[in-house]
């Protein structure tokens, strides 16, 4: 009788799909080096069924021993992420820079000759000077209005 941990995998048990061959599950990623279910760290957590007298020194050692086994998994965990995700910041950086050559003219402003610039694209720039009394706009056309 099998036991599973939900309906896909029956589902894909009774359709005698190979395991090993379907991506999402944990024999796939063992075999093909995605997780790290194959390392030796693990085999210090497993459980041992066997009875042990109580020492508080081995109590003690055993807490230490933890801590370094945790100290060095995470490492190693640390290590196979990077190993695994080294080349996928250079092919990121690869597919933006080839994106954003193809894409040029949404990130460039694009350039208006003097010569070749009509006259409602610019904008007339205005000055404002202030006197005791008036504000007076100056503009470049050269005609000035007092309000």
């Amino acid at each position: 009788m099998f036991r599973f941990c939900r309906s896909k995998c029956h589902k894909n048990f009774k359709m005698k799909r190979n395991p090993r061959k379907v991506k999402w599950t944990k024999a796939y990623r063992a075999i093909h080096g995605k997780d790290l279910s194959g390392d030796n760290v693990f085999n210090f957590e497993r459980r041992r069924n066997r009875p042990v007298r109580y020492s508080r020194e081995l109590t003690h050692k055993t807490m230490a021993a933890l801590k370094t086994v945790e100290g060095i998994r995470s490492k190693r965990e640390k290590r196979h992420y990077d190993g695994r995700m080294k080349g996928v910041t250079d092919e990121r950086r690869r597919n933006d820079r080839k994106e954003l050559q193809q894409q040029v003219h949404l990130v460039k402003a694009p350039i208006l000759d003097a010569g070749t610039a009509s006259p409602s694209d610019r904008k007339e720039k205005t000055r404002i000077q202030v006197s005791s009394k008036h504000v007076k706009h100056v503009q470049t056309s050269g005609e000035t209005s007092y309000d």
